[in-house]
């Protein structure tokens, strides 16, 4: 706007168009494009802090806009073994938003009073069966009862699913079953193995839902929206007919064509039709939203024709009411009237819908679009977002989409899901279908093969994105082409996506569409990993790789092959080991998932053995007091009740709940955004001066979570005030001070300000060696990260001294003969070598050779690794004949293992350990700390 006038007639008509959008925000701006944008950039990041997650911000001056990689992948949350799809979850809490969007009640006060009748009701009792026909408002009801039940019974834990489209992700029944188990997990704080072959899942979830609604102290309810639309829902639900706990109450809906027979002899709560003062009632609401006034004579053709069954139905009524609001004062309503009163049900309605959209179009051109971008989201797996729609049709401009967008979405024909657009409701798609495709299979073939060209092109630019894994394999299911779809299946990115938001049924049912059996399907994964090994240079790719092996390792033990998972969890292990220090967060997740297998197979001292080294290292990385110290605290105790030893069973459990309870008391909920969220709440208290301890460590974590989203202004400023607070507070040589430097001085290092990193990390070292017991984790973590700094800055005198330092500390802590002292004298050993220090190096590489021959073997990787470090020392001091003797033993370690990974050989456990790394999951080098040590 310019001195508060629009700026033109055009300016206006989008204004006029926005305000009928909900959630919409209008941004003023009259200058050039660049602060136009800078201006839009603020404000969306101001809605996703303040409106998202719940943040209040500061504003920023300079704020550097570049450079910032997003990452493509969802990011994954660890709920035990079992990996939680964020998008799968996002997708049913905007499902339940949108189907209780209406204001209008329709009557429903006394179905909700059935539905209590049904909750207060004494146990056992069937399902209850909400019945309807399509569109008669079963989803608006369930959603609105639901928010009642919220609000009024806050001890009721309600579980709810809304099934989408038929063939949609939201209709696999694994995930809906795996979903509601973990959901039923998270509130009751019980984080057991939990399996994910889809046979068994569902075999389970009964004595699931038996042995978690045990723990829970009040009822618990189980929603399904649309339960006929779920894939063979009679064979895969059919833990329904089992009797139900005495707590649990579960509600389906369906609709009345399409009910499974044996379902029909539960009770029902069938939804009559809209009488006319309810069909008055939402056109009425309609009409009024356009300031559309109907006379008296057009009232009385309207109720007249809203009698039938098919047209007085909640969804046909809302349209009829959409069709006439869109005509507004300036169009014929009577004329509109006589072409909706054709329409005898909610799909011809629709085309008529749609061709009033059509014809309000201004050219051929965008018809064409529109049935391209309806055709194309109609072929697809779960939708399709408008920057692939853009991709995929170049001559598409924004402008165009967003104005077809707008008339499709305001006419219920679409909406979002998770940023896709897809249809709003089944009639929607069966409409497109009937208008755009009643020609075949061909036509559909066409706009398949149109997605899978594109999805193709973002594979052959390593882009594997959630939304590549999720449309490519199936489509290539869909048409058929097993071909291609078994190559699909082992770009091994594509199937670790799958697996690891959960995706297991659906990877697994892929497979054996090619005919490959369980054992076949291991070893082609086996041969694609050895494959992409070969062109694995550099610590990232190793990280890559180690999470890949571990994946595949995960997935066959899943499967039921047990001897076949150890080898590449073995190796993930090695990789990881070699890659990040023995001693490192990372290695305490392969070794937690070797354990598994050998829990499984039934060799508990082997179990026990991982497990303890996992605790350890999670202790030490982490803090006593950390959810994931629980989760080896859990394993461990659910170990030791396998083996009848319940006393040390129940101490473990006890430590762990403990953990869990504090845990979730401090972040308020185990999954997502909780935590930063529940910090950020606390902020007005923080910026109003109050200087504790607890308030300084709540700004250390919300500094240590901004960073973790690569917000590193704002991570900057709170861990400034966390360390100015502490040291106001408890005095500057304090070891929470250290903590605060310590993180301060990782964030300068990532942002390569190397000389204030350098300065941070000195105090810090010199805070916690004069605190600290000198065997004391968090001062071995200052020395390793300093000590790394020196070298990268060149400064390798200075070096030196702290990786001596690094050694004498694993020394203490481990002992002289653990595989994490060889690291350190290799790592201590590389910098001599870098120095032209051979001399002093060679002893160091000796002893270190001899720790892990005695600890692993004498076959182990990391023995190979040595002997080609001494052959290098030997060649280049003149021993010749020596260098070649451990090259070639080198060498022999080298192809055994290559035998080891394909299945060949028989494995070996290490006994060092593995750790969280945030190089690996979230940024290149840098270890943030949470809370105190």
């Amino acid at each position: 706007k310019e001195d508060g006038r629009v700026s033109s007639v055009s300016v206006q008509q989008l204004i006029e168009q926005i305000s009928y959008v909900n959630k919409a925000k209008m941004i003023d701006h009259i200058g050039s494009v660049e602060e136009g944008a800078y201006e839009i950039y603020n404000c969306v990041e101001k809605i996703i802090k303040q409106d998202i997650l719940g943040c209040e911000t500061i504003e920023l001056e300079g704020k550097d806009l570049g450079n910032k990689e997003e990452s493509t992948a969802p990011e994954e949350v660890v709920f035990g073994d079992v990996l939680w799809d964020a998008h799968d979850e996002q997708e049913q809490m905007e499902a339940f938003q949108q189907a209780s969007n209406s204001t209008c009640e329709l009557g429903f006060e006394k179905y909700f009073e059935r539905l209590n009748d049904l909750v207060a009701a004494p146990a056992p009792i069937p399902p209850l069966l909400v019945s309807g026909g399509p569109g008669s408002g079963k989803s608006l009801l369930l959603s609105k009862w639901i928010q009642l039940q919220q609000k009024h019974s806050p001890n009721t834990l309600i579980l709810y699913h809304f099934v989408g489209r038929p063939m949609s992700t939201s209709s696999e029944s694994a995930l809906i079953i795996k979903r509601l188990t973990l959901k039923l997990m998270q509130h009751s704080w019980l984080v057991s193995p939990l399996t994910l072959d889809p046979a068994k899942l569902l075999e389970e979830f009964p004595r699931w839902l038996e042995k978690l609604s045990a723990r829970h102290q009040g009822s618990i309810i189980i929603i399904i929206d649309s339960i006929d639309q779920i894939q063979q829902a009679e064979k895969h639900m059919k833990w329904l007919i089992d009797p139900l706990p005495v707590n649990v109450r579960v509600i389906v809906s369906v609709n009345v064509e399409t009910c499974p027979q044996a379902w029909r002899l539960w009770p029902t709560l069938h939804l009559d039709p809209l009488n006319s003062k309810d069909v008055k009632s939402l056109i009425s609401a309609e009409c009024n939203s356009a300031n559309v006034k109907l006379t008296k004579e057009q009232e009385k053709k309207l109720e007249r024709h809203c009698r039938s069954a098919t047209t007085c139905n909640a969804l046909y009524v809302t349209l009829l009411g959409k069709t006439i609001a869109c005509v507004g004062n300036t169009g014929n309503i009577d004329e509109t009237l006589q072409q909706c009163f054709q329409c005898q049900d909610t799909v011809s309605l629709y085309r008529l819908v749609l061709r009033s959209i059509q014809e309000s179009l201004q050219s051929d051109k965008e018809k064409g679009l529109l049935r391209e971008i309806l055709c194309v989201i109609g072929v697809s797996h779960n939708g399709v977002s408008e920057s692939e729609l853009m991709e995929l049709y170049p001559e598409l401009s924004s402008a165009v989409l967003a104005s077809l967008i707008h008339s499709l979405h305001k006419m219920c024909l679409l909406t979002y899901g998770c940023g896709l657009l897809k249809f709003q409701h089944l009639q929607a798609w069966e409409m497109v279908r009937l208008e755009y495709m009643e020609e075949g299979e061909n036509v559909i073939s066409a706009y398949r093969q149109k997605l899978v060209e594109y999805f193709t092109v973002q594979l052959s630019r390593d882009r594997v994105t959630w939304r590549s894994a999720d449309e490519l394999p199936w489509l290539f299911q869909q048409q058929g082409d097993k071909q291609k779809l078994h190559k699909c299946l082992l770009n091994l990115f594509v199937s670790q996506n799958l697996y690891k938001r959960g995706h297991f049924a659906e990877l697994l049912s892929y497979w054996q569409l090619v005919g490959k059996d369980k054992s076949s399907m291991a070893a082609e994964y086996f041969d694609s990993l050895k494959e992409y090994e070969k062109s694995c240079e550099g610590e990232e790719s190793m990280i890559c790789l180690a999470d890949l092996y571990e994946t595949l390792g995960r997935f066959l033990k899943d499967l039921g092959l047990l001897s076949q998972a150890v080898a590449p969890l073995q190796r993930s292990l090695e990789i990881r080991e070699t890659a990040l220090d023995p001693d490192h967060p990372r290695v305490a997740q392969s070794l937690h998932q070797l354990a598994g297998v050998y829990v499984q197979w039934k060799k508990f001292g082997n179990a026990e053995q991982l497990y303890k080294q996992a605790l350890e290292i999670s202790e030490n990385a982490y803090g006593a007091e950390h959810p994931r110290v629980a989760r080896e605290l859990d394993a461990l105790a659910t170990l030791y009740q396998k083996q009848n030893k319940y006393e040390q069973a129940e101490q473990l459990r006890k430590k762990s709940f403990k953990i869990r309870q504090k845990a979730a008391r401090r972040k308020g909920s185990l999954c997502g955004f909780a935590l930063l969220r529940q910090r950020a709440l606390q902020l007005e208290e923080l910026t109003l001066g109050k200087d504790t301890p607890d308030n300084a460590r709540t700004l250390n974590e919300l500094g240590v979570l901004y960073y973790l989203q690569n917000n590193l202004e704002t991570a900057e400023l709170f861990l400034k005030r966390s360390l100015e607070m502490r040291e106001r507070v408890l005095g500057r040589d304090h070891p929470d001070c250290a903590q605060s430097l310590n993180n301060l001085a990782a964030l300068y290092n990532e942002k390569k300000h190397y000389d204030k990193a350098e300065e941070l990390y000195e105090k810090a070292l010199d805070i916690r060696r004069r605190a600290l017991a000198p065997d004391h984790p968090s001062l071995a973590y200052t020395v390793k990260h300093l000590a790394v700094l020196y070298k990268k800055m060149g400064k390798l005198d200075k070096a030196v001294p702290l990786y001596e330092l690094a050694v004498e500390i694993r020394q203490k802590s481990f002992g002289p003969k653990h595989p994490s002292v060889a690291t350190a004298l290799v790592n201590l050993a590389v910098l001599y070598c870098q120095m032209k220090k051979q001399v002093e190096a060679l002893p160091l590489y000796e002893r270190a050779l001899k720790i892990y021959e005695d600890s692993f073997g004498h076959m182990h990787p990391r023995v190979g690794e040595t002997l080609k470090n001494l052959a290098v020392l030997s060649y280049e001091g003149g021993d010749f004949e020596k260098a070649a003797e451990l090259y070639k033993r080198a060498m022999e370690i080298k192809e055994a293992e290559t035998l080891l990974i394909g299945g060949k050989a028989t494995s070996r456990h290490s006994s060092s350990g593995d750790t969280f790394s945030l190089r690996s999951a979230l940024s290149p080098n840098i270890f943030l700390e949470h809370g105190q040590r």
